[in-house]
């Protein structure tokens, strides 16, 4: 079978397009030399492994040998996977969104030879389509306006790269940081919120997990229930809908629909790490056993489903399987009754909603209308009887759906994204006292730090031995909060000097001391068009937020005055989108409140497995405590590199007894060895 240069990539997305009859390129110097030699322009193709209308468009355009022709006779081809090039990902749907008034993937760009957008859009179908012109006719119509236009198109670029250029820049803010921020954001997002199925809007509902952390952190702040309560109904509705898996757990990309039922069904490895911390967080504030139950099934999922036997976690799980979105997770009557007998399927299908009419395309998605001690009662049998039949039956359904054809599995190991689930696991970990969570934390972080930083430079991506592309401003800046809380579960002193030397050449990197901001792109990046620098949320924290939030802690841990300098430099000029766009700036907003808030500086001292600092430490996980730092050292295998760090200088033990020591602005407590002394310091 004939293939084209993706055949030498490892990401899983360009492996699936190797065999298409597009000569396409790979994102490098190559393609954009062969583009000015022949004079051609570029078009750009950028999506990922896991999206469902990027597999349309490849069958569709991508593998029609007429398509192809047209797209290799007058253009230079490029393919990109955005997860892999987030970099180029956002410069050019910036350019996509400028051009058009909106985004997504798959994403189509017309570039010059000199990389220069100047005419984009997203899915454009084979032939016109409810609106949408047919591919072949964009793909006309661009070649002819570059062979006859030229000078107008670059007319259209140059306005084009100047707004995208100052787009990536904001001014540096003077305005006080007060809570009038924080209460502001809150009242903004409380009035956007559906307070009868939770989420913000109408649909689609995305899970936004960083905007509820900050919900979180509202009512702890304030103690106001409103705040708790968004939180709560959402997390509810989530783990009843669709958008979870109710089987095998874990969560799907987001729900097309307002009530969390139809998913659109890919499992990305980001959304699961960033919810299962989100749920621990809400069962932290509320004990409430469901979202203890949803944290442990997610975590268990990513370990049987999403874990290289290296270590680290691959990035996500396809929504087809078989060429047809869902097709894996959804249910008819009879195969229910099939995989558990009559009498108990009747239950379990009315439990879940798995009807003959279905819920989606003549299929049922399982979802939970009821809660099970009311479904329980209106069965006439006790919860514990339902508990059990669930148990029972999830076993088999999940065995029997084993046996289909499985949704494909995009097995390359991103660094940010697995910072997030390391962080996951090693909170949740020291928080369930589940120590094999911890454990699998500590095993994909020394994997990252082994295999994807071979030259003492972190690395993107990894697959099949091979570690590639300079990491980005979020890859530091995950992994090193990732290591700041392994350190916290573990109390290895490994983890915290790894985060401090992370943080320190994050800051030689990615820090511009002019414009007072963190840039995506290292110093060391090869040249675009722009240098990127994208401050909102998206579906995962802003690189420059957490890099932010990171500092701040940092500041704490080592008394550095000049990285809580560069933080509140870098939050300041954020203040527009923090005030004017709330949803966008979640975790913008925590970090200011982490700076605002009397931070808990906490030491535990002592032999980290022993019983007695383990009891103290329980007391630090059982509750929800997001602005604190917590730092361990063991006097018998004491620590140079660490022995300076204000929290932990002049530390001995009490009577020989592991110590816990806690400060807040500026002021300490009493050392103390009993764990509910120390309960009583934390909950002041």
């Amino acid at each position: 079978m004939t293939t084209n240069r993706l055949a030498n990539e490892t990401s899983p997305y360009l492996l699936q397009h190797a065999h298409n009859p597009v000569d396409w390129y790979p994102w490098g110097g190559e393609a954009f030399d062969r583009a000015k030699a022949e004079n051609k322009p570029i078009l750009l193709s950028v999506g990922y492994s896991a999206c469902h209308w990027c597999h349309v468009m490849e069958r569709e355009s991508f593998e029609n040998h007429a398509i192809a022709s047209l797209m290799n006779e007058s253009f230079v081809c490029v393919k990109v996977d955005r997860e892999e090039r987030p970099d180029v990902d956002s410069i050019y749907m910036g350019a996509v969104q400028a051009m058009t008034g909106q985004g997504g993937w798959p994403m189509t760009v017309f570039l010059t030879p000199d990389g220069k957008p100047f005419y984009g859009g997203t899915y454009f179908p084979p032939e016109d389509r409810g609106g949408l012109p047919s591919f072949p006719r964009v793909l006309q119509a661009i070649a002819s306006a570059y062979r006859q236009k030229r000078s107008e198109i670059i007319l259209t670029t140059d306005k084009l790269l100047a707004q995208l250029r100052h787009a990536a820049t904001s001014a540096r803010g003077f305005e006080p940081l007060t809570t009038d921020v924080l209460n502001r954001a809150f009242s903004r997002l409380a009035g956007q919120f559906d307070g009868e199925r939770g989420g913000f809007g109408i649909q689609p509902k995305f899970p936004q997990p960083m905007t509820y952390e900050l919900l979180l952190r509202q009512h702890l702040r304030t103690g106001d229930p409103e705040a708790l309560e968004m939180v709560t109904t959402t997390l509810d509705r989530m783990a009843m809908g669709g958008i979870y898996d109710q089987l095998r757990g874990g969560f799907h990309r987001y729900s097309t629909d307002a009530f969390w039922l139809v998913p659109h069904f890919e499992k990305m490895l980001y959304d699961n790490a960033l919810l299962a911390r989100l749920y621990l967080h809400a069962h932290q504030v509320t004990d409430n056993p469901l979202y203890r139950r949803v944290v442990e099934e997610t975590l268990d999922y990513a370990l049987a489903e999403m874990t290289d036997p290296a270590g680290g976690f691959y990035s996500a799980q396809d929504a087809d399987s078989e060429g047809v979105e869902g097709k894996f997770f959804v249910w008819r009557p009879e195969a229910v009754i099939e995989a558990l007998g009559k009498d108990d399927a009747e239950i379990v299908n009315r439990y879940y909603g798995v009807t003959i009419d279905g819920n989606f395309e003549g299929m049922s998605i399982l979802n939970v209308k009821t809660p099970p001690a009311e479904f329980a009662a209106a069965e006439g049998i006790s919860q514990d009887q339902l508990d059990s039949l669930l148990r029972r039956a999830r076993a088999r359904l999940l065995e029997a759906r084993s046996r289909r054809v499985r949704p494909g599995l995009d097995d390359k190991v991103l660094t940010s994204w697995n910072a997030l689930m390391i962080a996951a696991f090693a909170e949740a970990g020291a928080v369930l006292d589940r120590p094999q969570y911890t454990d699998a934390a500590a095993k994909a972080a020394a994997f990252i730090l082994d295999a994807l930083r071979p030259n003492g430079r972190l690395l993107r991506t990894y697959r099949n031995g091979q570690a590639k592309l300079n990491g980005y401003l979020e890859d530091y800046a995950f992994l090193a909060h990732a290591l700041l809380a392994l350190h916290e579960a573990t109390f290895e002193a490994r983890w915290l000097r790894e985060a401090i030397a992370l943080g320190n050449q994050m800051v030689e990197l990615f820090w511009d001391d002019t414009s007072g901001q963190f840039y995506d792109t290292g110093a060391d990046h090869e040249d675009l068009i722009i240098r990127p620098r994208d401050t909102q949320d998206n579906a995962t924290p802003s690189g420059s937020a957490m890099a932010a939030d990171l500092l701040l802690r940092l500041a704490v841990v080592t008394g550095d005055g000049d990285l809580e300098r560069r933080a509140v430099t870098s939050i300041r000029s954020s203040m527009t989108l923090m005030s004017q766009y709330p949803m966008g700036a979640g975790h913008w907003l925590c970090a200011l409140d982490f700076y605002l808030a009397p931070v808990k500086e906490i030491a535990i001292i002592g032999n980290p497995n022993s019983p007695d600092i383990q009891a103290l430490a329980g007391q630090v996980f059982s509750r929800f405590l997001p602005n604190r730092v917590l730092l361990s050292a063991s006097p018998a295998h004491a620590d140079p590199a660490l022995d300076t760090l204000p929290l932990l200088q002049d530390r001995p033990q009490i009577h020989d007894r592991p110590t816990a020591y806690v400060c807040r602005n500026y002021v300490c407590n009493l050392p103390v060895t009993d764990p509910q002394a120390l309960a009583s310091q934390l909950a002041d």
